[in-house]
């Protein structure tokens, strides 16, 4: 249907705006504050916004961004700012006096960050000067520098109560124009002074329609296979497309009397054909996941791709639990209002029917879909981690204290085995083993199942043919925007 609509409506057009590049989003961003945002949309935003201490490479082992480091000792890391990214789009210039501000505030309880808890090792830190910080940990953490990747805020603005929310200030590649409606924020690049707008399309044909018709320059993701394919031959577009890192699964309310059950979440392991969506749903653009981390990663598990389909193990488990046809299991299923993510859910849905798990399929807009998840209101639930670069997510997503709004444990997972893996892991000193505890960790979490893994989803980037100079990320964040330009025909 959406393909007709496409063909039909494509003949429209609308003048091109030259000066300004347009990207669409299926998701706006929630808060340009990196202090509180959690969201995809609103952390891949941010970091055009905002500069950080810390980043990545290949292997997501962290590499200096703002500042170097050094371990003085185990339990006191000095940061040294270089000269790259320090200053801030109002004109002033960034100082360790801001980063210590910036994390000052996540650590106070007061202020109700949700990332204070996977910085809670922090005990002080210090300005000595302008350009250095010294973090006092309360206990060694080897990977501790890789936890520093929060924005960094002006500290008189952080003081004066500024509103980052709504009005960033970072020292970022771009910089904020304005937000004059929800679905519609302006950024400039710093560099050139290259306009950005980005759009909130929530649904694919009509963000394919609009790339179509120039009222939008380029799209990343959230498209479905057969429409990337029919863009692949309009000769005004271009694709690109690379593997990804994103962490699809099936989250489950481990406080709900069926879902805290292990049969039921295994059965229903058991009973998904992932490799049937992949391969006809997906377009083969995913790779099956069995842990969080990719083997790429450097705490990844090779050879790790989660529970095969076995509808007649996942009956067997049923059975074993107390159910059958004439008491059947019962759930409700959440997941968004975008169109590609409620057919996915549907064809789980049908395959959990097949084993006799009946669902009530529940689609929400994404604002209320997530408050839902946030504040535990669900039995099961389909989402991604976007992003995820270092081994604390374990303690932020699986750890008992990390239930909100001490984490994003959403599931309500509490489990000490868990709890002392996981501690564990961060007191180990030396990476190698560090490495090996966190894939422990994910070995035993597969058994525990507080989430299915379900895929880790391949990247696609669409343009218009005079789009240039994109460059696609393992984890799908949107830093190619500060290199992208118009070609001049």
């Amino acid at each position: 249907m959406f393909l007709f609509l496409l063909v039909a409506l494509s003949a429209c057009s609308a003048p091109a705006n030259n000066t300004v590049l347009r990207f669409g989003l299926a998701s706006a961003p929630v808060s340009l504050d990196p202090r509180f945002a959690t969201d995809a949309a609103s952390t891949r935003i941010n970091r055009l916004l905002y500069r950080q201490l810390v980043d990545f490479d290949s292997v997501s082992l962290p590499v200096p961004s703002l500042a170097a480091w050094q371990e003085i000792t185990p339990v006191h890391y000095r940061f040294t700012l270089g000269k790259e990214g320090r200053v801030f789009h109002d004109g002033s210039h960034l100082t360790a006096a801001d980063v210590k501000a910036t994390y000052n505030f996540i650590l106070a309880p007061r202020n109700a960050s949700p990332h204070r808890a996977s910085l809670e090792m922090i005990g002080s830190i210090e300005a000595p000067n302008d350009s250095t910080i010294d973090f006092h940990l309360n206990k060694p953490d080897a990977l501790f520098p890789a936890k520093l990747v929060i924005g960094i805020l002006p500290a008189r603005l952080i003081v004066a109560g500024h509103p980052f929310n709504q009005k960033p200030i970072g020292s970022g590649p771009f910089s904020f124009l304005d937000w004059p409606a929800e679905g519609r924020l302006r950024l400039i690049r710093v560099a050139d002074r290259q306009a950005l707008e980005f759009l909130h399309v929530p649904d694919p044909t009509v963000r394919a329609l609009k790339l179509m018709r120039g009222e939008i320059d380029m799209l990343q993701n959230d498209l479905p296979p057969e429409l990337v394919k029919y863009l692949e031959g309009k000769k005004e577009l271009q694709v690109q497309r690379s593997s990804g890192s994103n962490f699809s699964y099936l989250g489950f309310n481990m406080n709900d009397p069926l879902t805290r059950r292990i049969e039921v979440r295994r059965a229903i392991a058991y009973a998904l054909d992932r490799e049937a969506i992949i391969k006809y749903v997906l377009g083969g653009a995913a790779r099956p996941a069995g842990a969080m981390f990719p083997p790429g990663h450097w705490a990844g598990v090779q050879n790790l791709s989660g529970y095969p389909h076995d509808p007649q193990q996942s009956r067997a488990l049923l059975k074993q639990a107390g159910f059958d046809a004439q008491h059947p299991v019962h759930l409700t299923y959440k997941t968004s209002s975008d169109p590609f993510r409620i057919r996915l859910a549907t064809i789980i849905q049908s395959q959990l029917a097949d084993v006799g798990i009946h669902v009530d399929l529940r689609s929400y807009d994404w604002g209320t879909f997530y408050g839902d998840i946030k504040a535990g209101r669900f039995q099961m639930f389909s989402l991604s981690w976007v992003g995820i670069k270092t081994p604390d997510i374990f303690r932020y997503a699986y750890h008992s204290t990390s239930i909100p709004p001490g984490g994003a444990n959403r599931g309500r997972f509490a489990n000490s085995s868990v709890d002392h893996l996981i501690e564990e892991a961060e007191a180990e000193p030396v990476l190698d083993t560090q490495a090996e505890k966190y894939r422990e960790i994910q070995r035993y979490l597969l058994e525990q199942l507080p989430y299915v893994p379900l895929w880790y989803e391949d990247h696609v980037f669409v343009a218009r043919h005079d789009v240039a100079g994109y460059a696609l990320a393992m984890d799908g964040n949107y830093d190619g925007l500060a290199g992208v330009l118009r070609r001049v025909r």
